[in-house]
């Protein structure tokens, strides 16, 4: 036990150290009060994050049904630092606004268009390094105050909205930025010269805009430069030489515009390239040498130019290439030579290429390759056993000379998703087997020799999108596909299929061409349940009867052809239900009665709309279709199916219709073809027909027309026959 002196001076100390301990917990207190005030976000910059999400709700007052993402913890009641998609500085003496993550805000079934003004209240957050607006559907021009007060931007993220208009020179004025992407967008005008003033630009991305004009020398200013995208636009011009400057540079795409001239000759000097897409332009000359010291090039995109001259041998030297992509150019492939290729590719292009003889059987060591295409030369030959083992994913063949029939092995690939043959001289029948492709999407088999029975274990491919079998010699029946997949392209044209007109199929089906075959029967009234279908083509076969009253009810039908079969009795008077009907050709059949008036009433060949989807697009690479014929100006030619949606024609010509013509036609003001010769029509030319302003051919030959022909038709057709021949 301790004294007593010595237990009241330990009393004391420890009063003393509680006293301290008290005193300190108080400060602490008063200085978290203190930071939880001062170092929240600023007022004024809460204040401008508000009202952004205010304009924003005001413009999406819409009937489209939408959900917001990410605003729903932005409240006036708490501290913007700890909303969703904003980030603030972590400096001790300050907590501003620094980042905001505004990409993919409204989520539709529709893009819900967003004026640009919404994006005016963040002019007030000076103190912004990042900004992503990416994915919003924002509409208008770029508002220029916005940037001229964002002067501390380092990272700008504008892509996939609907900008239009010019670049504000303000946004080239921000000296700091270092990620600029405004790709995917409307945006019209040049790069001004002020490009090179963005000095520490790494990343640059303006691709799939409508810029145009030259590239300006000045982009060569930007030697921190590491990314360069300009693809698909109108930029014309040489490249310009300062991108030499450029060394930094790991990639350059310029690919889809109109740049001409010669590849800078020394562009092997940007050693650091690991991609170079040129593609699509209108190049000329050779593949320079210079590429050669490109050691880290992974990426050689050169297709669709007017290069010219021997493709050399030292590309396939290049250890780290992975794509070359060469086709479509006027490039001599050296059918002599031996090749070793040090590389180990991914993908190959050498389409229009002069490849002759047998394909090259030193693709086989390239084990890593999924897309071949070796179309349009002059390959002869059997379909390699070795190349069906190869579990290739995409392989083009077309327009070449190969011969004989197709390995069963292809089939088993478990990688197998596009098979083009075009135009070759394949022949026998298709292996039983083609249905274990389960992985196939497109099959282009047009323009053989095909014959037998299209195998029924085709109809099980499940992701099957396009079939084109047309042009060869196919017999008996075609097999029934499952309503539930996902065929939308069918062509089974200029073969010798029979039996009646087979209804099932995908529900997904948009194309559907039958025509020139030896089908019978009578049109099946439940095409109706083909409720996605533009183009029915049944030309050319035996159909009899008359036209069903459901066909009026297939309201997305945009081409329909009869032409050339044994219907009979009269055009439904429920005809303008077609809404979007815009090529009707029942000529040549036994058709009668009155030409019903409501078929001047029919929208697509009233006003064609200009953003109709040609159905090519429905592939990111070229798939060619076969063209759709009708008798224009005397003869018959072929439509291209690039083009189609162009067209808006009427053919009623070698039936036995009477009566008089309607004037209602005078309404098809988008019509480019009229043809109701070889007729019993009656009465005077109508004086509507001078209002068909599209029209550029128009016969009435061979009725028992009379009276005199309206002026105004001399202003319209470009062709016209009114007489007998």
């Amino acid at each position: 036990m301790l004294p007593p002196s010595s237990y009241s001076r330990k009393t004391k100390v420890d009063y003393t150290d509680q006293l301290l301990m008290a005193k300190l917990s108080l400060l602490l207190f008063a200085l978290s009060i203190f930071f939880s005030t001062s170092l929240c976000c600023p007022d004024d910059q809460k204040l401008a994050l508000l009202r952004f999400k205010s304009s924003l709700l005001h413009t999406l007052n819409s009937s489209t049904p939408y959900s917001l993402f990410g605003l729903d913890s932005w409240n006036a009641s708490s501290d913007c630092c700890h909303w969703d998609m904003v980030n603030c500085s972590s400096q001790s003496n300050s907590r501003k606004v620094v980042a905001l993550q505004l990409y993919s805000l409204v989520v539709a079934e529709q893009p819900i268009p967003i004026p640009s003004m919404v994006l005016s209240p963040l002019s007030r957050i000076k103190s912004l390094t990042l900004l992503d607006i990416s994915s919003n559907y924002i509409a208008g021009e770029i508002p220029a105050s916005l940037f001229a007060n964002l002067s501390k931007l380092v990272h700008l993220d504008m892509m996939q909205n609907n900008f239009s208009g010019p670049i504000p020179p303000q946004i080239f004025r921000l000296r700091y930025l270092q990620y600029l992407d405004m790709s995917s967008n409307l945006l019209e005008g040049v790069i001004t010269k002020e490009v090179g003033s963005l000095l520490n630009l790494r990343v640059l991305k303006l691709n799939d805009n409508s810029l145009a004009g030259y590239i300006p020398e000045e982009i060569g200013n930007l030697t921190k430069l590491q990314q360069l995208n300009l693809r698909s636009n109108n930029f014309v011009g040489r490249i310009p030489s300062s991108v030499l400057f450029l060394k930094d540079l790991e990639i350059m795409e310029l690919r889809d515009n109109s740049l001409s001239m010669e590849i800078p000759k020394d562009i092997g000097d940007l050693t650091n390239l690991t991609t170079l897409a040129l593609s699509d332009n209108r190049l000329t000359g050779g593949i320079t040498s210079s590429i050669q010291k490109l050691h880290k090039l992974e990426i050689l995109r050169l297709e669709n130019n007017f290069l010219s001259g021997g493709i050399p041998t030292w590309l396939f030297d290049i250890k780290s290439l992975k794509d070359l992509f060469l086709g479509g150019n006027n490039l001599t492939w050296n059918n002599i030579v031996s090749l070793e290729p040090r590389c180990m590719l991914d993908q190959l292009s050498l389409s229009s290429c002069h490849l002759a003889g047998r394909i090259p059987d030193w693709i086989s060591t390239q084990k890593d390759i999924v897309f071949l295409d070796l179309s349009k030369n002059k390959l002869q030959g059997p379909f390699p056993e070795w190349l069906a083992e190869m579990d290739i994913g995409s392989i083009f063949l077309s327009d070449n000379n190969l011969t004989g029939s197709l390995p069963p092995r292809l089939f088993r690939s478990e990688s197998l998703s596009v098979l083009a043959l075009s135009r070759n001289s394949f022949s026998g029948e298709l292996p039983s087997n083609i249905g274990d492709a389960i992985k196939v999407m497109i099959l282009v088999f047009s323009g053989n020799n095909f014959s037998g029975q299209i195998p029924k274990s085709i109809s099980k491919i499940y992701r099957l999108l396009l079939l084109d079998l047309s042009g060869n010699r196919f017999s008996g029946s075609i097999p029934d596909f499952r309503p539930n997949a996902l065929l939308a392209y069918i062509d089974f044209s200029y073969n010798e299929l029979s039996g009646e007109i087979p209804v099932i199929f995908s529900q997904e089906t948009r194309i559907l061409s039958l025509g020139k075959n030896m089908f019978s029967g009578k049109l099946p009234s439940n095409l109706t349940d083909l409720n996605k279908l533009e183009h029915l083509d049944l030309h050319d076969n035996r159909i009899a009867g008359e036209l069903p009253m459901s066909l009026c009810q297939m309201s997305t039908l945009q081409v329909l052809d009869l032409r050339n079969n044994t219907l009979e009795g009269s055009i439904p008077s429920t005809i303008n239900n077609l809404t979007a009907l815009r090529i009707l050709d029942v000529s040549s059949n036994n058709l009668s009665g009155e030409i019903p008036a409501k078929l001047g009433n029919l929208v697509g060949m009233i006003d064609t709309p200009s953003t109709i989807k040609p159905v090519s697009d429905m592939f990111t690479f070229s798939i060619e279709f076969r063209d759709l014929i009708v008798n224009w100006k005397k003869s018959k030619q072929g439509l291209s199916s690039h083009s189609l949606e162009i067209y808006s024609l009427l053919d009623l010509s070698k039936n036995q219709f009477s009566g008089q013509l309607p004037a209602t036609f005078g309404h098809l003001k988008a019509l480019k073809l009229l043809n109701i010769s070889y007729n019993h029509l009656s009465g005077k030319i109508p004086e509507t027909f001078g209002d068909l302003e599209s029209l550029e051919s128009l016969d009435l030959s061979h009725n028992r027309l009379s009276g005199s022909i309206p002026r105004t038709l001399s202003k319209t057709a470009r062709t016209y026959n009114f007489g007998c021949e």
